[in-house]
């Protein structure tokens, strides 16, 4: 799941998506609408891959957040941010027990779960496929295709002076 080119943009709500830098900034596309703005370099924006989670520990990436209500909804949206600021903060604890909550406010937390179920709705919100293992490099057979071996690289002998 990369988030590094969904926006949210202050002043506006919701989510955009870049589509295209211009010579000025970007022009982006709303993922609640579809229309396409122009976004200039004054706009204080942030990308999404760049938000972290305050935690009494370390900062937690919001895409690990967003993965980890993801894996208590079973890929299902998540609690109406409309809902009591109470039980809003207990479902967020639920998922991240060790938040700071001094530092973390009711806004933030709906926020996180607004833009968590529109990413959802685009589905945007993957886990992310796990990696090869390392020294395999090759793809896998298609089936009823055998794989050809490849022939190890016959080294050049050595120049003779």
């Amino acid at each position: 799941m990369d988030l590094s080119d969904i926006l949210t943009i202050s002043g506006k709500g919701g989510l955009y998506k870049v589509v295209t830098q211009t010579k000025n900034g970007l022009l982006v596309e709303s993922l609640t609408d579809g229309k396409k703005i122009p976004v200039f370099l004054s706009d204080r924006s942030s990308a999404l891959g760049d938000i972290s989670i305050f935690t009494l520990t370390e900062d937690l990436p919001l895409k690990d957040v967003l993965l980890k209500i993801f894996e208590k909804e079973e890929g299902k949206p998540c609690i109406d941010p409309k809902e009591d600021p109470a039980k809003l903060k207990a479902y967020f604890e639920s998922i991240l027990p060790d938040y700071d909550q001094e530092r973390v406010y009711i806004s933030d937390i709906k926020k996180v779960f607004t833009w968590y179920n529109l990413l959802l709705e685009k589905d945007l919100i993957k886990p992310d496929e796990p990696e090869a293992e390392e020294g395999t490099t090759e793809a896998p057979a298609e089936e009823g295709k055998p794989q050809k071996e490849k022939k190890p690289s016959a080294k050049k002998p050595a120049k003779k002076e």
